[in-house]
């Protein structure tokens, strides 16, 4: 059964309408193996299609310099809706909507949502579509539903890897969240930024599950990353290169902030953050991530080091409790 929607007749006409000669296609991991069927509808045209075999973790992450290496017209992004105001080349956006049936899913989570009367509702840009429905089903028994909306993301609802504004914007008026989506990563993230019950709806196994022990576990392992960096002499903060990623200024504030309290800051740019790259500078003690605040969560135990977040480095100066972290959400800032 096919499971998401490629929009391949819109992709067709896009490139006809550019005159694209030469194309450059990047997918994020779990769609991937669709890659090489989209190639030859796409050669189907007389447009040469290249693959990006290179991890992509959203549209923060798009391949633009490779695109101005390979040479190519276009940059056909799957998987993610916009997110950087302008690109430096032309870029189409394909979200790839799922075709599953979420309502009967959604149907088995009611049990699970017995103790709570207002419910916020969270997605990823592949189920945004099945958010009213999903509203309906909830209000037919009773509960209130609020979905977010504060304009920072593409539909109402909506979260990313590294933003969860619209969940955060409704944190005061419900009582617990329902999100629809595959496996944990996004619904831990809504979790860690709103510190409320979280339930995830799973159309993909058909399956609906809590992850809550599994955020709570992450609260103690930053609070003990918190502690350890509290110990280090020496930082480095961490400059990401990738187009949406990139947020030097306040890496230019951190590094002088931990320098008024007298610290040693080296800033590093960096395009991939991994315990290996970062290996390769054993004098510092503790590291300070600006880019995809999520390395600093799901990777942590894979880097030998402290890798904090930017609110966590500011509970490390003083600026910051932990409690008013705890309470402004792990991935806020």
């Amino acid at each position: 059964m096919k499971q998401f929607d490629f929009e391949e007749e819109r992709v067709k006409q896009e490139i006809l309408k550019l005159g694209a000669k030469r194309v450059l296609i990047q997918f994020p991991e779990g769609l991937k193996p669709e890659a090489p069927r989209i190639a030859k509808t796409i050669e189907k045209l007389g447009v040469l299609p290249i693959i990006s075999a290179d991890p992509c973790y959203g549209a923060c992450d798009l391949a633009t310099a490779d695109a101005e290496h390979l040479g190519v017209d276009l940059v056909i992004h799957y998987g993610h809706s916009k997110l950087v105001k302008y690109e430096r080349f032309p870029t189409i956006y394909v979200e790839a909507r799922a075709t599953l049936n979420v309502p009967s899913v959604v149907e088995k989570a009611l049990p699970m949502l017995e103790k709570w009367r207002k419910i916020g509702l969270a997605t990823t840009v592949q189920h945004v579509q099945t958010l009213d429905e999903v509203r309906e089903i909830l209000t037919r028994h009773g509960k209130i539903v609020v979905i977010g909306d504060t304009g920072r993301l593409g539909y109402p609802g909506q979260v990313i890897g590294c933003d969860y504004s619209n969940a955060v914007s409704i944190v005061k008026d419900v009582e617990a969240f329902l999100f629809i989506g595959g496996g944990q990563f996004h619904a831990l993230g809504v979790a860690l930024s709103t510190s409320k019950p979280t339930i995830v709806v799973d159309p993909y196994d058909n399956a609906v599950f809590s992850v809550d022990k599994e955020a709570e576990i992450i609260l103690k392992q930053r609070w003990a990353h918190v502690q350890e960096a509290k110990k280090a002499k020496v930082f480095a903060v961490l400059v990401g290169l990738k187009p949406g990623q990139k947020r030097l200024e306040e890496a230019l504030q951190l590094k002088e902030k931990l320098e008024k309290e007298g610290k040693t800051a080296h800033l590093l740019a960096i395009k991939e953050i991994t315990p290996e790259a970062l290996m390769e500078f054993p004098s510092v003690e503790a590291f300070v991530n600006t880019a995809c605040p999520r390395i600093s969560l799901d990777d942590a135990a894979r880097f030998r080091k402290p890798i904090l977040t930017i609110n966590e480095t500011l509970v490390v100066i003083g600026k910051l409790t932990w409690e008013e972290l705890c309470r402004k959400g792990l991935l806020e800032s």
